[in-house]
Order: C-alpha cells, then structure tokens, then sequence
C-alpha cells in the first residue's frame, strides 16, 4: 500500500506546521490545525530506538548538559516539500559537562521530558552522526534532520 503524495505532503504540513491540510475527509473541506501551535521536540539516541518504542529509554543520550530541544511547529520550525520535511533552522543542544556519548539517530518526540517514550518519527543522522565530549555542544545544521512520510 501506499499514500497519495497530496496525502503525504498534508501529513507533514499539519503535523510540523500546524497547518490546515487541503485534503478534504467525509466532505469536510479539509484537516484544521490545533488552535495553539506548540512544539516538537528533537531527542539524541546513541542506537535505534526502534518502532516499538523498546529502545527509547535505553538509547536516548543522557550526558550532563542533555535535553531534548523544542522546534515550533510552524514554516519557521520545519520546512516541507513533497514528502519530506527538514528542520528550517539549526538546532542546537545543551553543552556536555560531564560524559562522551555519540549520537548516531534523531526522534522526533511529543514531549520535551526525556525517558517518555512518546516517539513519532526517528532517523540516522547524516554525516556519520554527532561525536560528543566535554565542552561539545552539539548542533544539527538547518536541512539536516530529514522526515520522510511514504
């Protein structure tokens, strides 16, 4: 099975810009956007976290310093063409104080509160991942992060 692109490109726009979709369901004229935007949140895993949400706990990055970073749901948060969608800024994590960890995966998350298995997409990070140690503050570069509704 697969999605209309006009689907896949509305999921995305209502889900990262809060955006009221075109594509109508049961005769309504279209998907509306929640009344307030809110964020999303962009966690750090040293492995998989997996579909199943099993590995969440486990693999997301801990390190002294750490938390997940809140991207507004809006066109200046996340940009969309087509099926995909990428972070339109840079986001940039908390500096490691204590610990070496390597971030090779992205989450896209619900809540800001790390150890909350509230995953909705997740993916490699490009260029090998993120190499961490003391005085590191991590940064994932604007059009880095890339979400692929298919």
């Amino acid at each position: 099975m697969s999605k209309s692109n006009t689907w896949e490109t509305d999921t995305l726009k209502l889900i990262f810009q809060n955006a009221n979709t075109t594509y109508p369901i049961g005769g309504s004229s279209g998907i509306a956007g929640s009344a307030s935007a809110g964020s999303l949140y962009v966690a750090l895993f040293s492995g998989a976290p997996a579909e199943d949400q099993s590995g969440v706990n486990a693999n997301e990055l801990s390190y002294t310093g750490y938390a997940r970073k809140a991207v507004v749901r809006s066109a200046a948060g996340w940009t969309v063409s087509g099926n995909t969608c990428t972070n339109a800024a840079a986001i940039t994590f908390g500096t490691c104080i204590i610990g070496t960890p390597t971030a090779l995966y992205f989450g896209i998350c619900k809540a800001g509160i790390r150890a909350i298995s509230d995953l909705i997409y997740w993916g490699l990070l490009t260029g090998g991942g993120l190499a961490i140690g003391v005085g590191t503050t991590p940064q994932i570069p604007a059009g880095n992060l890339s979400i692929i509704e298919d």
